[in-house]
């Protein structure tokens, strides 16, 4: 896959319900849209820069965004999110609105995943096609929990004083390796980085443990994957130790019209050896 000097474009601060939302576009405004929307305490950041290069590389119009309690966006008190599942659903469409799109190509990871799915379910001639990576179906039953490891390794946020920024970002390294996959080593100077990056940049920090808390307001109906009646790509790493693979096949399953890209050995990531993979599978989808 090519790669190019610079497809950023300047940032932008965009209105919605009372929040402000960060966001940064890569390409050409007349290509084809892809919103990207990224996992729990995670800001847009990590959605490498080389990751959105690639897709504007190969003519599609990429927009990542902070949510609520990342990065550059509005943070609330820590505790006290004052949003929803719902509210994040909706602020990807305030983002299309802002942007002058009346459709994009929705992605969504881990978290981003389950957000990316409500899009879809509540706003569905908003979105093109879904593109859902290391997530899981919404209303699925019957699938693996995480590795014991992992449910460890997430208890021990509990001990943690989120107001100790060095404590915090201790347990983020250590979650980083616990994420990782087994088909490439793991480079703890990279992760250490980019969460050096993301720490500097977010006023507070300790408020993205919102997400943790976040539950999706009452409905009538219980929203379900297998209503989405959209094309639905899910890319899962084999290893991934959140989200064992299962959880990617079962978009196959439930889901009419999906099907699934494996990453053999990819962890709970995007890993720099395999951006040109992902990125690839969805250029196809989304062609």
């Amino acid at each position: 896959m090519e790669r190019t000097e610079s497809f950023a474009a300047a940032e932008t601060s965009i209105e919605v319900k009372g929040a402000k939302l960060q966001t940064q576009a890569f390409g050409d405004p007349s290509s084809p849209p892809i919103i990207l929307i990224m996992g729990m305490m995670a800001s847009m950041l990590w959605w490498p820069d080389r990751f959105c290069e690639a897709f504007a590389a190969r003519q599609r119009y990429v927009i990542r965004y902070d949510q609520r309690d990342t990065g550059l966006s509005t943070h609330y008190p820590q505790g006290e999110p004052r949003y929803s599942f719902t509210d994040l659903a909706d602020d990807a469409i305030a983002i299309l609105d802002g942007y002058g799109l009346e459709t994009a190509h929705v992605a969504g990871m881990s978290m981003g995943g389950a957000v990316a799915q409500e899009v879809a379910l509540r706003h569905p001639r908003r979105v093109r096609t879904l593109t859902l990576i290391s997530t899981s179906p919404l209303g699925a039953e019957g699938l693996p929990s995480s590795t014991k490891g992992y449910q460890e390794h997430s208890r021990s946020a509990e001990a943690i004083d989120w107001s100790n920024l060095e404590a915090i970002a201790d347990f983020l390294r250590r979650d980083t390796a616990m994420l990782a996959g087994t088909r490439h080593p793991y480079d703890p100077d990279a992760a250490s980085a980019m969460i050096a990056r993301d720490m500097a940049r977010a006023p507070s920090f300790a408020s993205a443990t919102n997400h943790f808390t976040l539950v999706s307001e009452e409905r009538p109906a219980r929203l379900q994957a297998s209503d989405i009646k959209l094309p639905v790509l899910a890319i899962h790493g084999t290893a991934d130790p959140l989200f064992p693979i299962e959880h990617g096949e079962a978009f196959t399953k439930v889901v009419r019209d999906a099907r699934l890209h494996r990453v053999e050995g990819g962890g709970h990531e995007i890993h720099e050896r395999d951006i040109d993979e992902i990125a690839q599978a969805i250029i196809d989808h989304t062609a």
